[in-house]
């Protein structure tokens, strides 16, 4: 009977998410600047879109997640905050304010790469 315990727990060890893996490792995607009609309404969060704020969106992240991204074009790499829900294309995995857009030489949409750093 014990084992059949220990092989259960086991299969269940297997089968249940690590999500300190999860938000650690590393992700992929195309990510786009807001357009600039955005600048000054509210997020999803609550907060003013500001374009001196490194800000982004990402559709599960939790708001006051930090992410560090790195454009995959120039090696650029920024750590944002996410404070909004989106992109509503799903072509992108992030949108960024003007200002992290900046930081990471993104002029319209580039290829990024990001991974978490400070989970809230």
């Amino acid at each position: 009977m014990r084992w059949v315990v220990a092989l259960l727990a086991g299969i269940a060890m297997l089968i249940a998410p690590d999500l300190s893996f999860a938000q650690s490792k590393s992700e992929h995607g195309l990510a786009a600047v807001y357009s600039g009609k955005f600048v000054g309404r509210r997020t999803a969060s609550g907060e003013v879109l500001d374009r001196q704020h490194l800000t982004a969106a990402h559709r599960q992240y939790a708001f006051g997640t930090q992410v560090e991204v790195t454009n995959r074009n120039n090696g650029r790499s920024a750590v944002v905050t996410i404070n909004d829900r989106g992109p509503h294309s799903r072509r992108f995995a992030l949108d960024f304010s003007p200002a992290a857009a900046k930081a990471l030489g993104i002029r319209g949409t580039a290829p990024v790469e990001y991974h978490v750093v400070s989970a809230r």
